[in-house]
């Protein structure tokens, strides 16, 4: 058997258990409207949480950054590429996001994953434990196998699990380390309870707040802001390519928390700074966010995710009990699952399956990202195709 006949053995089994991940190709810019392989449609399948991705002070704030600090940055940020806008970004991040700790200070990354590669790869060794949620991230499981740090997973959200094993630690250092609103359950991590442990066990709470920035809190400030916490324990990830409508990561916590990355953390040095027009972009986006609009955005996404809380209790299927953006629809089976996501499809709505590994073994399911882009009658479509599809599998299984 040759390379890729072996390769081509696993892409059938991968076939046959309805795994296959599938790319689609939008023409259009993100929006809850867009044409995507050609053809129009609704668009659930984003996480642009504010509907900014296409904003036209953020397309113009794009353009006047190509235009001051040209195109690419040249080189890494310690070799020359860290520009004028990546400092002014950072000093905003730092304004802006670091309301739970004295002296803060951001540093700006091309991509959440390589922050969370970098927070915990320079924060834990192998005299270190990691203590991490089940449900986390993919970025900081691989995180935390990078630091080589012995790993210790907790049962997603259990406080009290997680409260024995600290316990039992003798580790010299400790990480506790979450999301703060899941990716795939759209719940919301207990963190004054998190910071509590982590205070009582001299540990580092590191906390993916990707899906919380820019949508929680006040004036879109995040998860901390949103739960009132402050703590020289917390280090906070937040990623500016979701609710801020561009794209790159950040890391906020303690300044001397940050030199240390400077100084320590490898996906920071050793590669190449983004573009500085992106940074020039995301100062913008920090101001839209924060300004009468964004609470506007945020009020008005309020809404549609009581809509949608409502009508997906109506199917059925299993809703996942989400106050987010992220509204989950449990299916189970892949196949069924794949099976609604072509009836939907066909309504001319792109609601993504999501399956294992993603998610556990047989709990695939729609996942039905909202944007403050949607409107009422883009929810009315949603609603009547999934009583559409609703009836059309009753009927299959009478």
């Amino acid at each position: 058997m040759t390379l890729l006949d072996t390769l081509e053995r696993g892409l059938r089994e991968i076939d046959a258990r309805g795994l296959r991940r599938r790319r689609r190709t939008a023409d259009t810019p993100c929006s809850a409207h867009m044409q995507v392989d050609g053809r129009a449609t609704i668009g659930f399948a984003s996480n642009d949480y504010l509907g900014l991705a296409a904003h036209p002070q953020l397309v113009a704030a794009l353009a006047e950054g190509a235009q001051r600090y040209g195109a690419g940055s040249g080189g890494s940020h310690l070799l020359g590429g860290h520009s004028r806008a990546h400092a002014q970004l950072e000093d905003d991040l730092a304004a802006f996001a670091g309301t739970f700790v004295d002296a803060p200070r951001a540093l700006y990354f091309s991509t959440g994953y390589m922050a969370n590669l970098a927070v915990l790869t320079a924060l834990a060794d192998r005299g270190t434990t990691i203590f991490s949620d089940s449900l986390n991230h993919a970025s900081l499981i691989d995180g935390a196998r990078l630091s080589r740090a012995q790993i210790e997973i907790y049962p997603h959200a259990d406080v009290d699990a997680l409260a024995a094993r600290l316990e039992a630690s003798d580790a010299p250092a400790k990480l506790i380390v979450s999301d703060t609103v899941f990716s795939m359950d759209g719940d919301v991590a207990p963190l004054a309870r998190l910071l509590g442990l982590a205070e009582r066990h001299g540990a580092w709470l590191v906390l993916d707040d990707a899906h919380g920035f820019g949508v929680l809190g006040p004036q879109g400030r995040g998860a901390l802001a949103h739960a009132a916490l402050r703590s020289k324990h917390l280090v906070l990830v937040g990623t500016l390519g979701k609710a801020a409508g561009v794209s790159g990561a950040f890391v906020c916590a303690h300044e001397t928390v940050i030199e240390w990355l400077v100084q320590r953390a490898r996906p920071y040095i050793f590669t190449t700074a983004s573009s500085p027009a992106v940074a020039h972009a995301v100062s913008a986006s920090l101001r839209l966010i924060a300004g009468e609009e964004g609470d506007a955005r945020r009020a008005h996404l309020t809404r549609l995710i009581a809509r949608t809380r409502a009508l997906l209790a109506q199917t059925r299927w299993q809703p996942v009990d989400s106050h987010t953006a992220v509204q989950p629809l449990v299916i189970g089976a892949n196949d069924a699952t794949l099976a609604l996501q072509a009836a939907l499809e066909r309504d001319g709505l792109w609601v993504p399956a999501i399956r294992p590994p993603t998610v556990p073994e047989g709990t695939s399911r729609l996942r039905i990202s909202l944007s403050a882009a949607h409107s009422e009658a883009d929810l009315d479509q949603l609603d009547a195709a999934f009583q559409r599809a609703s009836l059309e599998a009753r009927e299959c299984a009478a």
